[in-house]
């Protein structure tokens, strides 16, 4: 049986979803008047770091809720920034995963209490983007079972005490019996938090005694099924408590995240009036790497390659069918005829008045998915890069692959320098008494592998090249980028995507020394603003293992020590093909 396959959102419900979510980032930033807030890849950020969820509501999806439950998410969240401190929350916050986790529910309520004046907006915001939780916790099925029905309650109950609205009417009849038997036993504690919800430390005692109340509950309540002889029992409240916690992922910001890439500011660049300059460009090269390889080597190189990439099993047809779907766009392609919608076919008229049953007597435009973008692969072939440049030749060669069979044109490029330590242009300068500031001080080599009006077929072995070691030795960026994109931009298609995968910052010794650390990535920043400014070509970055945001406004990082296969090449398909503002 053939699984069937995820459906995947269309353009217009990407660019909706990135409307909705632009709206709500800018309404958190007007509430909290921080302006780094943003919305990242469906998650509230400072600057390049993902704000932890603190409570099972708001978690939010931008394809699938409402607007009022999106903008009730981000006003929750912006009442916890507001209305909490956080170094004594965590001064506070216990230490037992069960605790903890209702610890943070109770807080979030607490702060979603404080409702500034004159705003019942807010207010109805985040009253629908609770409730709308509710039903959706109720309709999984998670308040099935006991431990689920009071994990539930305990929720309801806390913030109808505290915001003082009423618990979910639909679900009222659910939690009375629960809510009967456990509230003589919390009463207290529940007042507490109602006359204490202004001041965040008195109300912290009370919802500390509350936490453990109820996880001592639901303590007594698994232990007294794993008292049983029924496995399925057994298991029940370790499932209930599993799935209640899955809305949460308050861990989340301290898990690992890849790395950010260092970033400064360069005060070299800054002072120059002529902005950034190469010393000299005589000795920069463009080369095709093939032509330096021995035909047998190269040989050797793509049956490596090609054993690797057998040795995956990835079915470069789907991979393809995924690039279509998210590049290609719809052509006039000639009419159809016979349909049972659209225009009436005037040459069929006879037949209505003869045949008043028929239907198929009307005509549509024929369309066809055109693959109308060039797709351009720069590889960063800095000596870090060695380490992984044979999963990224993998990938590189199985994306250019399906872009053919897409219909679309690609290219695989590189660059790197052509000695180590600045070689003839710094030796120049050092001729020349080694005048301040001299700009880029290396010999530029930048690579075309494959070139967009090559075949895949017919550069298959050129890409093998890929491998040849001696290649890796320093990486200027910024000039790299701008190069790759003039040749993308001389491309007739309508749209040009350049992916950009980098291991690291841009760094050459020489250079460095010579002016200061962050010569050449201030100038790769520069680079990606003025297209993204210009939007003639897309630039995304791809980071292995490496968070590339300070350099690329729109990039995902990748972790290639984990084996290729293709789930993660058609996400990396379907993020290629996002439509970006």
């Amino acid at each position: 049986m053939t699984p069937t396959q995820p459906t995947l959102p269309s353009r217009e419900a990407v660019r909706a979803a990135l409307r909705r979510e632009a709206l709500c980032a800018a309404a958190v930033r007007a509430l909290t008047g921080d302006a780094a807030l943003h919305y990242r890849g469906g998650r509230l950020c400072r600057q390049l770091r993902p704000l932890p969820l603190y409570a099972p509501h708001l978690r939010s999806n931008a394809y699938e809720d409402d607007f009022a439950s999106l903008r009730g998410a981000a006003d929750g969240a912006a009442q916890r920034l507001l209305h909490s401190d956080a170094a004594l929350h965590r001064l506070l916050c216990p230490e037992p995963p069960i605790e903890r986790l209702l610890f943070e529910l109770f807080e979030q309520v607490r702060c979603e209490a404080q409702l500034p004046p004159g705003m019942p907006g807010l207010a109805q915001n985040l009253r629908h983007r609770f409730d709308a939780w509710s039903r959706a916790y109720c309709r999984a099925g998670l308040s099935e079972g006991h431990l689920g029905i009071l994990l539930y309650t305990v929720a309801q109950i806390v913030w109808s005490r505290v915001t003082g609205w009423p618990v979910l009417e639909e679900t009222e009849d659910l939690i009375e019996a629960t809510r009967a038997g456990i509230v003589p036993a919390i009463g207290t504690q529940l007042a507490g938090l109602r006359r204490h919800r202004s001041d965040q430390r008195a109300y912290a005692l009370h919802a500390l005694v509350l936490a453990r109340s109820v996880a001592a509950m639901l303590d007594d309540a698994r232990a007294a099924a794993r008292a049983q002889d029924d496995d399925e029992d057994a298991r029940e409240p370790d499932d209930a408590l599993t799935s209640f916690s899955l809305w949460v992922d308050f861990d989340e910001a301290d898990a690992d995240l890849p790395a950010l890439a260092p970033t400064g500011e360069s005060r070299v660049l800054g002072a120059a009036g002529e902005g950034y300059r190469a010393y000299t460009t005589q000795y920069d090269r463009e080369i095709r790497p093939a032509t330096l390889v021995r035909e047998a080597l190269l040989r050797e190189y793509r049956e490596r390659l090609d054993e690797r990439i057998a040795a995956r099993g990835i079915n470069v047809a789907r991979l393809a069918r995924v690039l279509q779907a998210a590049l290609a766009v719809p052509q006039r392609d000639g009419w159809l005829f016979g349909e049972e919608e659209g225009c009436i076919d005037g040459r069929r008229l006879a037949q209505v008045v003869s045949s008043p049953a028929e239907r198929r007597v009307f005509t549509r435009e024929r369309l066809q998915p055109r693959g109308d973008c060039v797709v351009g692969f720069l590889i960063d072939c800095s000596g870090s890069m060695k380490a992984h440049i044979e999963p990224v030749a993998m990938m590189v060669d199985l994306l250019a692959r399906a872009c053919e069979q897409a219909g679309l044109a690609s290219e695989v490029l590189g660059f790197t320098t052509l000695a180590w330590n600045g070689g003839r242009a710094r030796n120049e300068w050092l001729a020349r008494g080694r005048p301040p500031h001299p700009g880029r001080l290396n010999e530029t080599c930048h690579m075309v592998f494959k070139s967009a009006d090559d075949s895949w077929r017919r550069a298959r072995g050129a890409i093998g090249a890929l491998l040849k070691a001696d290649l890796f030795r320093e990486g200027v960026d910024g000039e790299a980028v701008e190069w790759a994109c003039a040749r993308l931009a001389a491309r007739t298609e309508a749209r040009r995507i350049l992916v950009v995968i980098s291991d690291g910052s841009p760094m050459d010794a020489a250079t460095a020394q010579a002016n200061d650390a962050f010569y050449l990535d201030n100038h790769l920043k520069q680079v990606v603003a003025q297209h993204e400014a210009m939007r003639d070509v897309d630039v995304i970055g791809l980071g292995v293992g490496l968070d590339l945001s300070p350099y690329y406004r729109h990039c995902v990082a990748v972790d290639l020590d984990e084996p290729l296969d293709m789930t993660r090449l058609a996400g990396l398909a379907r993020w290629i093909g996002e439509r970006r503002r």
